[in-house]
This record gives C-alpha cells, sequence and structure tokens, in this order.
C-alpha cells in the first residue's frame, strides 16, 4: 500500500496504488454545507466530488417543483457520473443533503485518467452499475412498498453513509426524499419511535435498533446493499 494515507472514501480507497498517486494531485477539500446544490438538471459538470463526511441526494424534479430523489451518494461513491460516462451535463438535481467534507476534482481531469487507465476505468464502470441499480429499486419501493417501510429503507441507506447512527435530518428532508408529505413521514417516524427503533427530535433522528430496523423494511434496502457489496467489495470502517 501506498505510504500516502487515503481518504475515507470508498472508492478513493479501493483505487491501486499508482492510480491513487496520479489523482491525488487534483483533489482539493471542500466543506459543502445541507442544502447547497451542486449541479442543476441540464448543467455542464465542471467538478465532481467524493464525499468524505456527508452525502448528496441526487433527485428529479417536475415542472411543478415536486421531486423524488433517485439515489443518495456518499462516502462509498463520487457525485458527477454523467462527466466520465459519455456525457457532459447533469439529467437530475444534485443536492448536499449531509454537510461535510468532499474532496473535489475538475470533471476533465478525472476524464482523462478514466481514459488511460483500465483499473480506474473498471472500478467507476462498477460503482456506475451499483448506483443505477440503487435508483432502479428505490424507483420500485416508492411505488409497491409502504411508506413505513420506505422511509425504513431511506434511513438505512442514509446511515451506511454515516460515521454513527444518528441523522441530521428534518422530516421535511425526508419527506423530500421519498417523495411524500411531511404529514406521512412524521407518522411513519412515529409508530417506529414506539417500536424502540429510533428516538428523533427537531431534526435529528437517532437509530436505537439497526438490527430491528432491517427486519422491518422491504427487501429493496437489502438489493441496494448486496449490488455494492458484489460491486465494490471493499468496505470502509464506521
Amino acid at each position: 500500500m501506498s505510504s500516502v494515507p487515503r481518504p475515507q472514501n470508498q472508492l478513493l480507497a479501493c483505487m491501486p496504488d499508482e492510480e491513487w498517486m496520479r489523482l491525488m494531485p487534483f483533489l482539493e477539500t471542500v466543506h459543502l454545507p445541507a442544502g447547497q446544490s451542486l449541479y442543476e438538471s441540464g448543467a455542464t459538470i465542471r467538478h465532481v466530488y467524493f464525499p468524505v463526511c456527508g452525502h448528496v441526494a441526487l433527485h428529479g424534479m417536475t415542472e411543478s417543483g415536486d421531486s423524488s430523489v433517485l439515489s443518495l451518494v456518499g462516502r462509498e461513491g463520487v457525485v458527477g457520473v454523467s462527466s466520465f460516462m459519455g456525457g457532459s451535463s447533469m439529467s437530475s438535481h444534485a443536492t448536499v443533503l449531509a454537510g461535510g467534507d468532499f474532496l473535489r476534482m475538475r470533471a476533465d481531469d478525472l476524464l482523462r485518467e478514466f481514459e488511460r487507465s483500465v483499473p480506474l476505468l473498471h472500478l467507476l464502470l462498477r460503482y456506475t452499475q451499483a448506483l443505477i441499480a440503487q435508483m432502479a429499486q428505490t424507483s420500485v419501493c416508492n411505488r409497491h412498498h409502504t411508506l413505513e417501510k420506505a422511509f425504513s429503507r431511506c434511513l438505512l441507506l442514509c446511515l451506511d453513509r454515516s460515521p454513527g447512527n444518528e441523522l441530521r435530518l428534518t422530516h421535511e428532508q425526508m419527506a423530500n426524499l421519498l417523495g411524500v408529505r411531511r404529514e406521512g413521514v412524521t407518522e411513519a417516524a412515529s409508530r417506529l419511535q414506539r417500536q424502540g427503533l429510533i428516538r428523533y427530535s427537531r431534526g435529528r433522528i437517532e437509530v436505537l435498533d439497526r438490527p430491528g430496523l432491517e427486519q422491518g423494511t422491504c427487501e429493496c434496502y437489502g438489493v441496494i446493499k448486496r449490488e455494492y457489496d458484489r460491486l465494490l467489495p471493499m468496505r470502509l470502517a464506521v
């Protein structure tokens, strides 16, 4: 392994030493607050972002302003896959859901390395496949499963992308994640709290019983997690 320590981002940690040493000079640390917009749909991608301790929601929007989250990206991945997948613009919006530190690099620098390095190409393609799987399963879940199960699935996915058992998410943010009314999220959170699975207060959700939460959710969380584990087997320690 390289003597240069790797950041707490799974994709960067998975990279072979040669690719990591080439990418490292292009990376800069930026702190992004919750709510900051990284891309609008159709905007040209200037930078890509590797989350270290925050995560981003990729969401689609209608002309009326309604939105629904398609996928979450945290320290397992990178925001801006369109930049190396043959497009230069985003088809969805990207908004910081949980603020924190991110490693940013110019999209054209990553594209150049993507085109020259077969190991990096394979790694990023596997990640993109896992991201697509998350989008597809999220659509199925939101359409066919109860709000409580979808809420639990969303909590678990956020938890996988956070360094602990507490999430800083308001009911309004969770409602936007699921594309439902805030009152529905409040009811689902109340039921989970009565079951002793979570504790919530204003802007904070603490998961008290993760195994119980996993047992009570639908199969969609397991489908998504298994795909990430299969395609990106090197997991980061919490």
